[in-house]
């Protein structure tokens, strides 16, 4: 049992278990609801400027400019398959064609280590952006 710092009330805690299988710690999500909680987690994420250097990030190995609009994000650790979901996006914010870029994976980069990221303006041409972020979910290998 645990107590709160003034010495009053006692705190329940619910007893995890499976923590060392993969896979296996479930919780109660919203409602009544459960969910895997490791299924539930970003695996891979990272926010970088143009010039390809990370602010922050997890898991994430490397950034490398491959052109205009385009950059690879490499993980530390892979993903199990190349099934996993992305999502990037960007900004910027030069005169009046500011706002936030639109965004695709580059399904040649598209593996189990890495994930191609191109940023388009409005007129859908490959821009370098200000600011760019990207999330990965799925399963690390």
């Amino acid at each position: 049992k645990f107590k709160n710092t003034s010495g009053g009330n006692n705190v329940k805690v619910n007893q995890l278990s499976g923590i060392d299988t993969a896979g296996s710690i479930t919780v109660q999500g919203e409602g009544t609801a459960t969910t895997n909680l490791q299924q539930g987690l970003a695996k891979h994420w990272v926010k970088f400027a143009p010039d390809a250097v990370a602010d922050d990030s997890l898991n994430n190995s490397s950034i490398t400019d491959t052109d205009t609009g385009r950059f690879t994000v490499t993980r530390t650790n892979n993903m199990s398959n190349a099934n996993y979901v992305g999502q990037v996006n960007g900004e910027w914010t030069h005169g009046s064609d500011s706002g936030l870029a639109i965004n695709s994976g580059d399904n040649n980069t598209l593996t189990t280590s890495a994930y191609g990221c191109i940023f388009y303006n409005s007129s859908f041409a490959t821009y370098d952006v200000d600011g760019m972020a990207a999330l990965f979910h799925g399963d690390l290998a």
